[in-house]
């Protein structure tokens, strides 16, 4: 039995204090055909899941939030649950899996099953085929969720040897008694932990006043950032229902475009973003301004090796996007400026101490605040741009090649808009999440995004020229 961290617990209840979120991160892996028979499918997947005990365990809150969430085994776990498939209406274009990823991540998953789907999508044009892997953001973030193609899909298209699926040895679940009693003894663990942080520290007061010193500063320049953005119609009341849309462009272009002007692969995709909310905006009627679209970017604070472990290990900057700058050069430049001015101020660094700091907390004060602030409105956050690195070599599913991973971030608390990104051998491909009934312009939004890498990479041309040039 082990405990969810406050962070991922937080999904769980920003999810609970609003109806219309359905917290679940996803992507979309696009495959040559043909199609595996299901039977071949679930018993090469179902395989690889043994590694991963996730797959078959459920959350567990405890009574009264006495104590933190916890993974427990579903003593009913069915894996032909989670196994699904469908398939796309003719001709299979992206308009029509764009439909159905919307539908499928608008739907919330089962809390009384282990928190995730795999839906085979057949029909795509072509003869090709897709496999649409969701899974509840408490379980991973971005990083750790893409790192699980590394498990489920294999590196060779050689097929796996046939091994029947056999269903795991599952450990019966705690009883309310014995939820209770750990819990208990958490609040009883606590004080003592404070008090041993506390009595090694005061061991070296000089270093224990340099880190309160700079906690404090970051947490400052954190708070900073949280004054609302300017009006706009890109956040306000949310629905239940998504849309969908992708976005592609070469990852050497983009790497070239960021090597041209000092710049980094993110600077020059949220560039891209900025241009097509600036785009969003104009076509509303509505005037960009320097304070209307500030983004949460998370950023990834796992160590060295620990990127196959399945939780969430990130913390975040808030920097304002340039939607009102038209010039693309002139729009990276601040972009790059303004997210190496949120580094250099220890944003990063303050929300990472207030997770490790809830972490030796009493469960239950810390639960009753996430509600809290998820309940109340909130008008500094606009949007969220995540990017992920994923695969750099083909993948294989059965031995049929991954042509394209297309990335899905969920939306909620007046954020009408979600943008992910994520690379795959040489694509970079974003994808874009809408709220259905306050944006209907994803298309806008897709379109955007790849004319404004493609003004980037011509305007950044003569540069790369003269660079060759000596």
């Amino acid at each position: 039995m082990e405990q969810l961290s406050p962070l991922d617990a937080a999904f769980l209840e920003a999810e609970d204090t609003d109806r219309h979120a359905s917290l679940a991160i996803a992507s979309v892996a696009v495959i040559e055909s043909p199609p595996p028979s299901q039977k071949d499918y679930v018993a090469t997947i179902g395989a690889r899941l043994r590694t991963i005990p996730r797959a078959r365990q459920k959350v567990r809150r405890v009574p009264w939030d006495l104590g933190p969430p916890v993974w427990v085994d579903d003593p009913w776990f069915d894996l032909g649950y989670h196994l699904r498939r469908t398939a796309l209406p003719a001709p299979g274009d992206d308009a029509a899996l764009n439909r159905l990823v919307g539908r499928i991540m608008s739907q919330r998953l089962d809390r009384d099953r282990p928190l995730w789907e795999s839906w085979v999508i057949e029909g795509l044009a072509g003869g090709r085929w897709a496999v649409l892997t969701k899974l509840h953001h408490c379980l991973a973030d971005g990083v750790s969720g893409a790192q699980l193609y590394g498990v489920l899909f294999s590196g060779s298209p050689e097929p796996d040897p046939e091994i029947p699926y056999q269903a795991p040895e599952l450990i019966p679940p705690p009883s309310m008694v014995s939820l209770l009693a750990d819990a208990l003894a958490d609040f009883v663990r606590f004080p003592v932990e404070q008090l041993r942080l506390l009595v090694g520290a005061a061991r070296s007061p000089r270093r224990l006043m340099q880190g309160l010193t700079g906690t404090a500063r970051d947490l400052a320049a954190l708070a900073g950032r949280l004054w609302p953005a300017g009006p706009s119609s890109l956040s306000g009341s949310i629905g239940a229902q998504r849309r969908y849309g992708i976005a592609r462009a070469s990852l050497p272009d983009v790497v070239a475009i960021g090597k041209a002007h000092g710049a980094t692969v993110n600077d020059v995709a949220l560039t891209a973003i900025s241009g097509a909310f600036r785009a969003l905006l104009l076509h509303r009627g509505e005037v960009p301004d320097t304070h209307t679209l500030r983004t949460l970017v998370p950023v990834s604070v796992r160590a060295k090796g620990d990127h196959d472990i399945l939780d969430n290990r990130v913390s975040l900057v808030l920097p304002f996007l340039p939607v009102d700058i038209a010039d693309p050069i002139e729009a990276l430049a601040v972009v790059h400026s303004r997210l190496r001015e949120a580094k250099a101020d220890g944003e990063a660094q303050a929300g990472q101490a207030v997770t490790e700091l809830a972490a030796h907390e009493p469960f239950g004060p810390v639960s009753w605040m996430i509600r809290l602030a998820t309940r109340l409105p909130q008008h500094s956050i606009i949007t969220v741009t995540t990017n992920v690195p994923g695969p750099r070599e083909p993948l294989y599913v059965l031995g049929r090649k991954v042509v394209e991973l297309q990335p899905y971030v969920p939306i909620a608390l007046r954020l009408r808009i979600g943008v992910a990104v994520m690379t795959y051998c040489d694509q970079m491909v974003f994808g874009i999440t809408a709220d259905y009934d306050s944006t209907s312009e994803v298309d806008l939004l897709t379109g955007a995004i790849e004319s404004g890498i493609a003004e980037l990479s011509a305007a950044s041309r003569p540069r790369r020229a003269k660079a060759k040039q000596r």
